[in-house]
């Protein structure tokens, strides 16, 4: 009997590439089914959470991420002008948000979905990437135990950085968190940075740049940009694709710094995101998923197994109230936070740092026994001349009382001098040391 061949189990399909097969499936469409406020109802996509769709053909097209899901419905956030559309123009689903990465984007300066905004021409991307990273595993992490110089003296001394903290600069509005930002970003001693203006004025992102960055800094910088009068999932999605091209450097194994202007305006474009589709509203106002998505972004800052990215936020405190929601629970997640003092602000001490307000939870790990010393005994001094500071403004101290209120009183000036720094003016960390040790040893024996 004749052996009957067995019939190949490999069909032609299974053979091609899946991407020839992506291609030849029929494209899905979808419409545009309400607009509601904020919100676009598409319905017809099968797209998931966090997917883009594009609403409309031809250049004029929007693109919209999913943002909801509900039965047959998905609640999508426009990542353009919404003028123009109506219900029924067709829908068709774009895939993940990519954002470029790599060395080769320093220099540049790019809009809330990484793409390219100071007429510089395409990108030199080494790859691109989901805007959705990992944060590191716990266990993965290198310890905190090297400094950063931030450039500025009150900084490195009493609030000593290290590299892959996270740094909070807490502040009510006018009070020069920006300002502190810029001469960190001048003066900071990381290798390179990744800077995020969040709802910033249109106005200051030209001085930023020209002003406060410069030339120099900003061939070390990559900028990412979303004024104030973006829609809101543009203002969010910028504080991720700046966290995204961070993380990637600190997986290249550099060590990065991370600037965001400011971590509150991140929150509010998530409240409006919320409120938008439907979630209700809880503390002042912000919905649960809020506080949930603030810990997703600060978490993915840190060290890694080889890099770093040390992260500093801007926080805009609700009317000078350093316990409102959002001050709080950044607080809670960074490690440490820099106070600055409208009271100080208004008397021209500048930068505005309330030094015994702050604290670095990692200070005693990035700084020598001999360093820790001098800090606490400036401390010490400057902690008695608030605490006498009523008994001083009507007269009623008497001097040689307290041998701390007699120094800060004697030496105020100099005292004032090492804590106020000028714009233009840049402290090397070892130049700081050895101001304060000089400034210490001119207050006297005090233990």
């Amino acid at each position: 009997m004749t052996a009957v061949a067995e019939r190949p189990t490999t069909t032609l399909t299974a053979s091609l590439p899946q991407s020839v097969l992506a291609a030849g499936r029929p494209q899905q469409v979808g419409r545009l089914q309400a607009i509601v406020g904020l919100t676009l109802e598409v319905v017809g996509t099968g797209s998931a959470v966090g997917e883009l769709v594009r609403i409309g053909t031809g250049p004029d097209a929007v693109l919209a991420e999913v943002v909801a899901s509900s039965a047959g419905t998905a609640r999508c956030m426009p990542l353009g002008a919404t003028r123009g559309l109506r219900a029924g123009t067709p829908v068709t689903p774009a895939g993940a948000l990519r954002v470029p990465v790599g060395s080769g984007l320093l220099g540049r300066v790019l809009d809330g979905l990484g793409r390219p905004i100071d007429g510089r021409g395409p990108l030199r991307a080494d790859a691109w990437v989901p805007v959705d990273g990992q944060a590191p595993h716990p266990l993965e992490r290198a310890r905190v135990d090297q400094p950063l110089g931030l450039g500025v003296r009150a900084l490195d001394t009493l609030v000593s950085a290290g590299r892959g903290q996270r740094l909070g600069l807490f502040a009510g509005s006018g009070v020069g968190k920006s300002s502190l930002l810029s001469m960190i970003a001048r003066g900071t001693e990381a290798e390179v940075s990744v800077i995020a203006l969040v709802g910033e004025r249109g106005r200051e992102v030209r001085e930023f740049l020209e002003d406060d960055l410069g030339p120099e800094g900003l061939a070390r910088s990559v900028v990412v940009v979303a004024t104030s009068d973006e829609p809101a999932l543009v203002r969010l999605r910028s504080a991720f694709v700046a966290t995204r091209i961070a993380e990637q450097l600190r997986d290249e194994g550099r060590h990065a710094v991370l600037m965001m202007d400011s971590l509150t305006r991140v929150a509010m474009a998530q409240r409006e995101i919320g409120l938008s589709v439907g979630e209700p509203p809880a503390t002042r106002g912000y919905p649960p998923s809020t506080f949930a998505l603030l810990a997703q972004l600060l978490e993915r800052a840190g060290t890694g197994p080889t890099g770093s990215v040390t992260g500093l936020y801007t926080v805009l405190v609700d009317g000078d109230d350093h316990n409102e929601p959002i001050a709080d629970a950044a607080r809670s997640i960074l490690d440490g936070h820099v106070v600055l003092d409208r009271r100080l602000a208004v008397a021209g001490h500048f930068p505005s740092i309330d030094a015994l307000g702050s604290i670095s939870r990692v200070a005693t790990r990035v700084t020598s026994q001999a360093q820790r010393d001098l800090a606490r005994q400036l401390r010490l001094v400057m902690a008695a001349r608030r605490q006498a500071q009523d008994l001083l403004d009507v007269g009623a101290y008497v001097t040689g009382s307290n041998p701390l209120v007699d120094a800060a009183v004697a030496h105020g000036r100099a005292i004032d001098a090492f804590l106020q720094q000028s714009m233009d003016e840049r402290a090397t960390s070892d130049e700081s040391w050895q101001r304060l040790a000089a400034l210490v040893h001119t207050l006297g024996d005090l233990t």
